[in-house]
């Protein structure tokens, strides 16, 4: 399904890179039929030296002609002013693919001035790691077999969910911007080791590691969070001190909050026109 098509992707920054390596090693994808662009030649140059064989350019209309199955991976407040300018160059029978976050799959429509198959995707950075979460949503005009070709577009760097539109604000507040809050939990827990003497660097390891060890026994046992931590935390010990600390602090809805913070963000940004 997905190797029908020819690829362009319009911003091919951490995101769009990350798509590119899934392509060629997941789909053993034809590189002459991969098409990306960044604004610099220097972000160019070194694309092109990491996946040999792509086309690459600075012009998001040269890229967009003629393509397939087009992925918008610009920043948000750029994305008006680029599908303004792309908007002659993608036929009605395009796949658009958009990970901008907050700009709704039918504003995207508009202002395409067409009536085109869109499909929102909300990925995270951990895709550059083929470890990605990544949503995907339905616009009004995408097929099944449209859905099946993001779907598998998405899963060579990790796990893919689907999900109705009106949640996409949420999943960016969770999984979207999720990772800036787990760093923040490493570098928290590193300080905390270093405190109590522990020297930088090993601390820096112990924390991501645990961190990582943690989720993946989340993923693997199925077992719910709560059951794992009551698992570890036995009467009087030195976690349960810990988790007690740690809920008197307001920890839980700290990150509660986090998440309803981010959906608010995403929801502002959520129309081309502003």
């Amino acid at each position: 399904m997905l190797k029908t098509h020819t690829v362009a992707i319009i911003g091919a920054g951490n995101i769009g890179r990350a798509l590119i390596g899934g392509l060629l090693r997941a789909h053993e994808f034809d590189p002459q039929e991969i098409r990306a662009t960044r604004r610099g030649e220097a972000s160019l140059e070194s694309l092109s030296a990491q996946y040999p064989g792509i086309r690459t350019t600075t012009d998001n209309r040269a890229a967009a002609s003629g393509a397939s199955l087009l992925v918008l991976a610009v920043k948000p407040q750029q994305a008006a002013h680029v599908i303004s300018e792309l908007k002659d160059d993608i036929s009605a029978d395009t796949l658009v693919v958009s990970v901008l976050a907050g700009v709704t799959a039918d504003s995207i429509r508009r202002a395409l001035g067409k009536d085109i198959a869109v499909i929102r995707a909300m990925p995270n950075t951990p895709m550059l790691v083929d470890h990605g979460a990544t949503a995907i949503a339905r616009g009004r005009f995408a097929s099944d077999d449209h859905m099946v070709a993001v779907q598998q577009l998405f899963e060579a760097v990790g796990k893919v969910e689907i999900v109705p539109e009106d949640l996409m604000d949420a999943v960016t507040g969770l999984s979207g911007s999720g990772p800036a809050y787990v760093y923040m939990v490493i570098e928290a827990l590193t300080d905390g080791g270093v405190k109590q003497g522990i020297p930088r660097p090993i601390a820096h390891r112990l924390a991501a590691q645990t961190v990582f060890g943690a989720a993946r026994l989340v993923i693997d046992t199925q077992k719910h969070p709560a059951i794992l931590r009551d698992e570890v935390t036995t009467p009087g010990g030195t976690a349960i001190a810990a988790v007690a600390d740690l809920e008197s602090h307001g920890l839980r809805t700290m990150l509660i909050n986090a998440v309803a913070t981010a959906t608010a963000r995403s929801r502002e940004l959520s129309r081309l026109e502003d």
